[in-house]
């Protein structure tokens, strides 16, 4: 039975059965991960009395200037993730190219894939705004025993067995899901421990938050303009009221919290839109959908995209359920 307050590891091992995978391997997963982001955590705490802000001087594989705690945290994560021999493969917003381990026997044993955006919103850190990480896992489809491939990865998001975050903010919380609702924990940092403090979350069926960077409306696709002229108008129980840190981890999660959409559509400027499917979406999508919300990449579940490429970018728009479908009704009308 869940209880409030109960750590992580103790909830980990209480509903181990309810996860169709029962064999311990997610558990130390989910562990490995928990671990990485403590030590992520300690360090973006230090951000301003160490040497940890600005750019790292090079660019990702989408040509984004990494932050020096983005190249911090993409290395933590993998560290830990490689070093306890529960994955057998790693993607990384921050990397080329996928990443193939080898077990201790070096005979690919593990089953499990995991797909990472090390550090979301890593820009806001300069100016102590709330960041995450944000982290998606999957079943390897080629057989055990072999080295992973590109098709281990290019999953759509119906097939992920877990997916979480981690927003560290003015408390640093560890939020996830195996398919069965899902559960934030709050880190204890005096005990480094993690205590389950909102169990079962849920998105609010209405909301009153809308969270898009309305600097770009000038470039966004018609029905966008009209939904957000939508959530303007004072009729009802409206105007919205906008918010819109940048940080999707963070907009995500005040709005499950309180109620609200959280969009980035595509644009004149970015046709394919900004998020990537298998480092943002797809994990966010899955998290909204236990959580009693939506995710769409438009007409269509996000869920159900067949990944392309590793890197693939797409439209985004999740949150309350009524406001995820108010916002396809005005789609609909253009597109």
């Amino acid at each position: 039975m869940t209880k409030k307050n109960q750590t992580l590891g103790e909830f980990i091992i209480e509903n181990q059965s309810s996860f169709q995978y029962s064999s311990g391997e997610l558990s130390k997963l989910i562990n490995a991960i928990r671990l990485a982001a403590k030590v992520v955590n300690h360090e973006v705490n230090k951000a301003g009395l160490v040497d940890i802000l600005g750019a790292a001087g090079d660019t990702n594989v989408q040509g984004e200037d990494q932050q020096k705690l983005d190249v911090f945290a993409n290395e933590k994560f993998i560290k830990t993730l490689t070093k306890r021999e529960i994955v057998c493969g790693i993607a990384s917003e921050e990397e080329d190219s996928f990443i193939s381990i080898n077990s201790s026997d070096e005979k690919h044993q593990n089953k499990y894939v995991v797909l990472i955006d090390p550090l979301d919103g890593s820009s806001n850190v300069d100016v102590n705004v709330s960041v995450g990480t944000i982290f998606s896992i999957y079943r390897r489809v080629t057989p055990v025993g072999t080295p992973v491939t590109i098709d281990d990865f290019l999953q759509p998001g119906n097939k992920q067995v877990a997916a979480g975050y981690v927003v560290y903010g003015t408390s640093t919380m560890l939020v996830y899901t195996t398919g069965d609702g899902v559960n934030g924990f709050t880190l204890n940092p005096a005990l480094g421990t993690f205590y389950l403090s909102h169990p079962k979350m849920q998105f609010p069926v209405d909301g009153k938050i809308y969270s898009v960077n309305e600097g770009n409306y000038v470039h966004f696709l018609q029905g966008v303009k009209d939904y957000i002229k939508y959530c303007q108008k004072e009729e009802g129980d409206r105007p919205y009221t906008s918010r819109y840190i940048g940080s999707l981890v963070s907009d995500f999660h005040r709005n499950m919290i309180k109620g609200g959409i959280y969009m980035y559509p595509k644009s004149s400027v970015t046709q394919n839109g900004k998020l990537r499917l298998l480092y943002e979406c797809n994990p966010m999508a899955f998290i909204a959908e236990q959580a009693n919300g939506l995710a769409v990449g438009g007409k269509n579940r996000i869920m159900d995209i067949e990944p392309k490429e590793l890197h693939q970018r797409v439209p985004f728009f999740c949150g309350s359920r009524n406001m995820v479908e108010k916002l396809q009704e005005f789609l609909n009308k253009y597109h």
